[in-house]
Formats: C-alpha cells, sequence, structure tokens
C-alpha cells in the first residue's frame, strides 16, 4: 500500500501540469505574421545579403598590397667588353605602392553600401507577398471551421430526422427507401466535413512552412477573427510612403545616383610612388636609389569617354525608373478604388443572403419539419427544404471566403 501511495500520488499531483501543456496551443493572425516576419528562412537571406554588401563597402575603401620585385638594372650581355666599372650593372630592389584617391574610395562605399538597403527594401516586398499568403491560408481554415459547424448541425437534423422515420417504419407510416436515403445523405455531408479537416490540414502545414516550423505541429486558430475592411482615399503620396516595391525603387534610384557620383569621382587622379634600391655588382661603385612619384591624367579624352557615357546612361536609366514609378502610383490608385467597389459590392451580397434568404429558408425547413412531424407532409418535401438551405449556407460561406480573399488582395496591393 505505501508503494502504490508513493507511485499514485505524485503522479495526480502532476496531472493537471501534463493536460497544460498537452493543451494545443491557439495562434492569431498578428503572431503568426510575427513568427513569419522574424523566423521565415527566405527572408533571412535578405538580412544576409545586406549584412554582405556592409563588409563589401568595408573592402572598398581597401588599397592594392604594395609590390615587391628584384632583378638586374643595366647590366650587360656576357661576352660584352666593360669600358668602366659601372658597366657591371646593377642589382635592383624595387617597391611599388599605388596610393588610390580617397574621394573615389568613399564614394564606392557609400554605392555598395546602398544596395544593401535595396535588399532591405526587396525584403519588404517578399514579406509583404508572405503576409498575404499566410492570410489566405488562415482565412481558408477559419472558413473550413465554419463549414464544419453548419454542417455538424445539419448532420444532427439528418440524424433526428432518420430516428423518426425508422420509429414510423413499423407502422407503415414511412418508407424504409427514406430511411436510406436519409443515410445517403449523412455519408455525403459527413465527406463534405472530411473534406474540410483536409482543408484545415493543409492550411495548417502551410502556416507552419511560413513560421519554419515542422509541418505537422499543432495549434488551431482563434476562429473569431473576422477581416474588417474600411474603404480609405488613396493618393500618390501616401501609396508611394506605404508600398514595398515604390520604396525598394526608391533606393534603386538613389544608389544608382550614389553610383554616378562614383563615377564622377573616376575623374580626379589617383597616385603612385616607386622606389629603386640599387646594389652595384662593382665593388667601386657606391650604392644607388631612385623615388618617383606618379599621378594618373582621368581627364583625357581618350580616358574620361568612358566614365561620362556611363553618367550619360545611368541618368537615362533613372529618369526611366522615375516615369515608371509615377505609372506604377497612378495605376495603382485606380486599381485600389475598383477593388473597393467589388467588396462594398460583395459585402452587399452577403448580408441580404444573411439576413434575408437564409432566414426564410429556414423557417421554410421550420415549417416543413412541423408538418411532417404532424403528419401534414411528406420526408421528401423536408429533405428539399433541407438541401435548398444547406447549399444556401454552403454559398453563403463561399461568398464570405471570396470577400477575405478579396480583402487580403486589396491589402496586398497596398503595400506591395
Amino acid at each position: 500500500m505505501f508503494i502504490i501511495r508513493k507511485i499514485l500520488i505524485p503522479g495526480l499531483l502532476f496531472f493537471p501540469f501534463g493536460v497544460l501543456a498537452q493543451q494545443t496551443p491557439v495562434l492569431s493572425l498578428d503572431t503568426i505574421l510575427s513568427r513569419i516576419n522574424n523566423n521565415n528562412i527566405f527572408l533571412q537571406t535578405y538580412s544576409l545579403r545586406a549584412e554582405g554588401y556592409k563588409y563589401s563597402a568595408d573592402a572598398a575603401t581597401a588599397w592594392m598590397p604594395p609590390m615587391v620585385g628584384v632583378g638586374t638594372f643595366m647590366t650587360p650581355y656576357p661576352g660584352q667588353m666593360k669600358m668602366q666599372p659601372s658597366d657591371a650593372g646593377q642589382l635592383m630592389l624595387r617597391v611599388e605602392q599605388d596610393i588610390p584617391n580617397p574621394s573615389k574610395l568613399n564614394a564606392k562605399k557609400r554605392y555598395i553600401e546602398s544596395q544593401g538597403a535595396v535588399e532591405n527594401a526587396t525584403r519588404g516586398i517578399t514579406l509583404n507577398e508572405l503576409k498575404s499568403r499566410a492570410k489566405g491560408s488562415y482565412y481558408s481554415w477559419l472558413i473550413a471551421t465554419s463549414r464544419i459547424t453548419v454542417l455538424d448541425k445539419n448532420v444532427d437534423i439528418l440524424e433526428t430526422l432518420k430516428k423518426i422515420e425508422e420509429v414510423r417504419y413499423p407502422y407503415n407510416q414511412s418508407q424504409l427507401s427514406s430511411v436510406f436515403r436519409i443515410e445517403a445523405r449523412i455519408e455525403e455531408v459527413k465527406n463534405m466535413i472530411r473534406m474540410q479537416e483536409g482543408e484545415i490540414g493543409r492550411s495548417r502545414a502551410y502556416l507552419n512552412g511560413l513560421m519554419n516550423i515542422p509541418g505537422n505541429t499543432m495549434f488551431i486558430i482563434d476562429t473569431t477573427t473576422e477581416p474588417r475592411f474600411i474603404p480609405a482615399l488613396h493618393d500618390t503620396a501616401s501609396l508611394a510612403a506605404e508600398r514595398a516595391d515604390i520604396l525598394r525603387m526608391n533606393e534603386s534610384i538613389r544608389s544608382m545616383q550614389l553610383n554616378i557620383e562614383s563615377m564622377r569621382q573616376q575623374r580626379k587622379p589617383d597616385f603612385k610612388i616607386q622606389f629603386d634600391h640599387m646594389y652595384p655588382l662593382d665593388a667601386m661603385m657606391p650604392n644607388a636609389y631612385s623615388i618617383m612619384g606618379m599621378i594618373s591624367i582621368p581627364i583625357v579624352p581618350w580616358a574620361s569617354k568612358m566614365y561620362k557615357s556611363d553618367i550619360k546612361a545611368m541618368q537615362f536609366n533613372i529618369r526611366a525608373m522615375q516615369g515608371e514609378r509615377s505609372g506604377m502610383l497612378q495605376e495603382t490608385q485606380g486599381m485600389l478604388y475598383g477593388m473597393q467597389a467589388e467588396i462594398q459590392a460583395m459585402q452587399k451580397r452577403i448580408t441580404g443572403i444573411q439576413d434575408k434568404i437564409i432566414p426564410s429558408l429556414q423557417k421554410s425547413l421550420d415549417v416543413n419539419v412541423l408538418n411532417y412531424k404532424e403528419n401534414k407532409s411528406q420526408i421528401t418535401v423536408v429533405i428539399d427544404a433541407w438541401e435548398a438551405l444547406l447549399m444556401m449556407q454552403m454559398n453563403l460561406l463561399d461568398e464570405k471566403q471570396k470577400l477575405y480573399q478579396m480583402i487580403v488582395d486589396y491589402e496586398r496591393e497596398i503595400y506591395r
């Protein structure tokens, strides 16, 4: 008895904690979107590239390494007559160092750093796309849950009708075929439930993948979530500040402008210093040295043609991107107003189905069921009324799913 108590009492004490630990977590849409932003592997690649550009920018300010050489200087070929000691030649040590213009290095560094900003802006585009996909899967899961709830209620209705038919059958008040017909409808509805459960599993696995966790990780969603649509006025200035693709284009233009500035620095000279030390091969001659400083002349026509042409080409590209940006903003503005009109029309359709059509069909079913219980109606009439109601309930959820996807697409266009 002591051993049994020693085993059971600790187990009973820790049992509630084990149950709590095994509870399936509930993840809100905001939580999922936050985890995608922080954990998605694909998004992390942009940060890594941006970090790589920082180091590339630091490397751009480095100098070339010095050059060291050893050789002979003014050494006669074998068999030549030497007229004086200096004709013996010399052994020469040479050291060279290129000294780049600091303005060139700093301009190139700023240009490379700007490419990291372009990568971060590109990350915003990908993040917006992943969020849109996550919202679509989340709302598909939400609609599938609502469908299961509706279908479960319809199974209960059919089960009740089946029991009534089975009770009436021995008294010749119903037909056996009606029982089989109801059984077929019950199994059909259960198959629809299984289909929605498969949709939930697919959505869960996809969201797990976006959050960078194993696809079979269990969690449930907040079924009280419902996307809200608030019509707004959109001007090109606000869209330019919100859209990720416009921000990337702005960063690309800024990067090209910095590249132009870097190319303009090419007209400035570079420097070079050269030191030579000579060891004479004849002991009668003294050691000697030579120091030479050199400067490049990049403004000559045959050299300046390269960076001048590149500058003009990039200026035309910038003008083209600026025009493309204006066109995108104007097109997006019109598109958003068109999407607003479609969403509002869909909301009115859903309101009509939800507030008028379904209540009328529900009343029709209730009346038919009441008449059926009072033997004033046949089971076939009740099933027809039930099918009409179920079809409209499914149609309502289909329309809601379309509405939710339209809202997702609308939000994606705003922040695209």
